[in-house]
C-alpha cells in the first residue's frame, strides 16, 4: 500500500512519543491499530464485493449465451421434427392412394392363346382355327358388391402423427 521504510517508522514513533507523551502513547497506538484494522476490513470487503459484482455479471452473460444456444437448438429441432412429420405424412397419403382399390384382371377370354403359333404369310398351310371362347360368367368379371369398400381403406396414422 505505502511504501514506508523501518527508519521512517522510527522516526514517526520519535515525534509520536515527544508529541503525544508517554502516558498517552500506548492507548493511541491501540486506537490507531484498531482504526488500521477497521480500514483494511473495510478495503478487503469493497474488494469481495466488486470481485462478486464481476463474477455475478459473467455468470449473466454466460446464462445469455446458454440460452440463446439452447433457443437454436430448439428451433433446429423443432423445424427437423416439422420435416419428419410432413416426410410421414406424405408417405402416409402415398400408402393411402396406394391401397385404392385396383380394376379386375381382364377376362381370359380376350387374350391370345399362346399355343397359336404366328400366321406365317409364306407357307401353303391353312392356319388351324380357334373356336371363340365362351364369354365369362358375370361373377367372374366384376367383383362382388360387398368387396368394394365406399372409401379407399386409409392406414391407420403413426403414434405422435395424428391429425387435429
Amino acid at each position: 500500500m505505502f511504501d514506508i521504510a523501518f527508519s521512517e517508522i522510527v522516526i514517526i514513533a520519535v515525534v509520536a512519543l515527544i508529541v503525544i507523551g508517554p502516558e498517552k502513547l500506548p492507548k493511541t497506538a491501540r486506537t490507531l491499530g484498531h482504526l488500521f484494522g477497521r480500514l483494511q476490513r473495510y478495503v478487503s470487503d469493497v474488494k469481495a464485493d466488486i470481485n462478486r459484482e464481476i463474477e455475478l455479471d459473467e455468470l449473466r452473460k454466460l446464462q445469455q449465451e446458454v440460452q440463446t444456444a439452447a433457443k437454436g437448438i430448439e428451433t433446429s429441432i423443432s423445424s427437423a421434427v416439422r420435416d419428419v412429420e410432413t416426410g410421414a405424412r406424405a408417405v402416409e397419403s402415398d400408402l393411402n392412394t396406394a391401397a385404392l382399390p385396383v380394376a379386375p384382371p381382364a377376362p381370359v377370354a380376350d387374350m391370345l392363346p399362346l399355343s397359336t403359333p404366328p400366321p406365317d404369310v409364306a407357307s401353303a398351310a391353312p392356319a388351324p382355327t380357334v373356336p371363340p371362347a365362351a364369354p365369362a360368367p358375370a361373377s367372374a368379371i366384376a367383383p362382388p358388391a360387398t368387396a368394394a369398400p365406399a372409401e379407399p381403406a386409409r392406414q391407420a396414422a403413426l403414434p405422435g402423427f395424428e391429425r387435429g
